[in-house]
This record gives C-alpha cells, structure tokens and sequence, in this order.
C-alpha cells in the first residue's frame, strides 16, 4: 500500500483521537489553569491558532480565551491569533489548487468538474471584487471561516490580499469574541455558541453584502446587452 496513503490514515486516526478526547468545551474547562500564567496563556493561544483548523473547532474560541486571560486589552492579539489561525488551511488549498503544469487539480470524473466549476465562480468572483474585498465581505457573511479560507485558496487569492481581508473581516467577531471571554459569567451560563449577539450577525452580514454590491453592480452594468 502506497506510503503517503499509510501516513495520511495515521494523521486522520490521531486528529479524530484528539477531537474526541479533547474540545472546546474542555479547553474553556481547564481555563483557569491556563491563563494563571500570562506566558503559558500565550503559548497555549499561539498554539491553538497553529492547530484549530485540523480540529476544525470555531476560530472565535482563540479570542474568547484571549479576552478571558488578558481582558479587554486582548482584542488586537485576538484579531492577529484569528488571521494566524485562517492561514494553514488557505496554504493548504492554495498548495493543491495548482499542479506542475499550472492548471487547477479537480481531478477526473463528475465530481472534478463540480470542483473546477466552483474554482472558477470563485476566480471570476475575485477578478471582479478584488482579493481583498473579497475576503473581507465573506468573512463578515456568516460562512464559517475554514470555507472561507479554503475557498480563497482555491480561488486564488494572493497571501497579502488574504491577510488583510481577513484583518478587516474578522475585526468585529474578534472585538466580539474578546468581549465574550472576558465575561467570564456569560460564557458559562451560556455558553460559547450563545456569546454573539444575533443583531452583531446580521449587521456584519449587511456589510459584507455592502461590500460587494458596488463591485457587482460595476460588473453586471458594463457587460453587453
């Protein structure tokens, strides 16, 4: 049996391992022991943002923690762990998007051209907003973040452009997430899902459709009739 199938069936048994061994909820359960030390706390966080996404836990639990063990203040290292954390599965997709002839890998059968169909929506979808903006907006939509990340990958998105889009986009959930963690009552009453505020949703959600409305618009007018 093909040795790269062996090694990726070992990592896929140890990360469902950890998933079921470990969870958000039990990270917030040893919280206390964590941020105890200000140094650990930020090992922990570093290291977290580096292996969330392989966990697939939600992206906002790096900046809850922040703003449970440093407060308030925590909001800019919160917004920077939440881009950290974006960047592994966007290398990833970007890694596999192209081959060594330059084309993009969907490989055969029906469901290689359903992916090749998407890569290019989302090409044709960057080319019109721009990598920045285009990030930025999905991330205020309510799409969960690794799908965003995925998608910018496959679809092309340069590193810088990606990096700041998500900056920009991921701003309010981090103020939110950091504001969340430091009301260390709410999140045990109710818990990590409950922390945002649904009109904080669907205000972001109105500006990430804002944003790509000019560009749509632009787009749509200058095509022929």
């Amino acid at each position: 049996m093909n040795r790269r199938v062996l090694a990726g069936g070992a990592i896929a048994a140890g990360v469902l391992l950890a998933a079921v061994l470990t969870s958000p909820a039990a990270v917030l359960d040893r919280v206390s022991w964590i941020v105890a030390d200000p140094v650990r706390l930020l090992a922990v966080l570093i290291g977290l943002a580096i292996v969330r996404p392989i966990l697939a836990w939600p992206v906002t639990l790096v900046a809850v923690l922040a703003g449970y063990g440093f407060g308030l203040a925590a909001a800019p290292l919160s917004l920077g762990l939440m881009v950290l954390t974006s960047v592994p599965p966007f290398l990833f997709a970007r890694r596999g998007r192209i081959d060594g002839g330059g084309g993009i890998v969907g490989g055969g059968g029906r469901a290689g051209a359903a992916v090749d169909r998407l890569v290019g929506a989302g090409e044709r979808a960057v080319s019109v907003a721009g990598g920045t903006r285009s990030v930025a907006a999905s991330r205020l939509l309510p799409i969960p973040s690794d799908a965003v990340s995925v998608g910018a990958g496959l679809a092309g998105v340069k590193t810088v452009p990606f990096v700041l889009g998500s900056a920009i986009g991921e701003l309010p959930w981090a103020v939110a997430g950091t504001v969340a963690g430091a009301s260390a009552g709410r999140i045990a009453t109710d818990g990590l899902s409950e922390a945002f505020d649904p009109r904080l949703v669907a205000t972001a959600g109105l500006a990430g459709l804002l944003l790509l409305a000019g560009p749509a618009y632009r787009y749509y007018a200058a095509r022929p009739e």
